[in-house]
């Protein structure tokens, strides 16, 4: 066993195509399938399943996999010890971040952090927590931000800032008149969300309980954005994170109203490996978060 046959099967399992994973990893790809296949006999296990236009990974090569990605990562932990002389804060940080936290933080975050830190750049992945998880727990990011509850043991989580929601309706609604809403009252209309593979639109129908209801009316949308221009166009109503609302993002054919308390909310943090050795470069991406100017959230310590 090698740790280039380690790497190949990292790339395989990441990629699920032979091809392309031979070409991450700057090889024929005769001659990875060759490795693959002789780490496999060493085993005596199949790690992939290889279909005609596909590659599955079995049950017991999803744990070889994951074992082979600690032990390069532990090797890559090795070489950073021996560069302790050199700044954690001077290569790239592979940064992931959910769509519904991504456009409200990200700029104010890209400014404090060139400040704190100007050598690490930042590689920014948007996505949905259970692709960011993915690409966590791969290798492909080195910490991502995400709402809590997220992770098990062999992920670290630093919680950030609570954030509460708001609702958000055209000017001409009924409601733009209000001081405050209740969750409950939010049944009774129709309501516009994000796909159902968001983890803000579960964490408003947990907080709602009356949008899970049968019959409730909603409606899906791909971003914040654009349910946004929806809602000013009259179509509902919606709900949004304090952080989405802030000047720069306001709309004139919009009214924003906060819920009655209980008001919903949700934690934001950042979630890294266990084995993931700049903890200084976490440190940091912390610091410009928490130095970030962000509409109505609530600052941890």
């Amino acid at each position: 066993m090698t740790l280039n046959e380690l790497r190949y099967i990292v790339a395989v399992a990441q990629e699920l195509n032979f091809r392309r994973a031979a070409e991450k990893s700057f090889i024929s790809q005769p001659a990875l399938s060759l490795a693959i296949q002789k780490l496999e006999e060493e085993l005596g296990i199949r790690i992939f399943e290889r279909g005609k236009n596909e590659v599955s990974i079995t049950p017991v090569g999803a744990e070889v996999v994951e074992q082979a990605q600690r032990a390069l990562e532990e090797i890559g932990r090795i070489r950073d010890i021996a560069r302790q002389g050199k700044d954690q804060l001077a290569s790239t940080l592979r940064l992931g971040i959910i769509y519904s936290v991504g456009p409200y933080l990200l700029p104010d975050l890209v400014a404090g952090l060139k400040k704190l830190a100007p050598q690490m750049v930042l590689e920014i992945e948007e996505n949905i927590t259970a692709n960011l998880e993915v690409l966590l727990r791969n290798g492909k990011l080195d910490v991502i931000i995400v709402a809590l509850p997220f992770g098990d043991a062999s992920v670290i989580t630093r919680p950030l800032y609570d954030e509460p929601f708001e609702v958000v309706v055209g000017k001409d609604h009924h409601w733009a008149g209000r001081t405050s809403i209740k969750a409950q009252e939010l049944g009774g209309e129709k309501v516009l969300l994000l796909d159902s593979g968001h983890c803000f639109s579960n964490q408003v129908a947990e907080a709602c309980p009356e949008l899970k209801r049968k019959g409730a009316e909603i409606q899906q949308g791909t971003s914040l954005e654009t349910i946004r221009n929806m809602v000013a166009s009259g179509l509902g109503v919606t709900v949004m994170p304090a952080s989405a609302n802030s000047a720069r993002y306001r709309n004139r054919l919009l009214a924003v109203v906060p819920f009655a308390k209980p008001v919903p909310s949700r934690r934001i943090a950042l979630a890294w490996r266990k084995s993931f050795a700049r903890t200084q470069a976490v440190e940091m991406l912390a610091q410009a978060v928490t130095q970030a100017r962000i509409t109505g959230v609530r600052p941890l310590p």
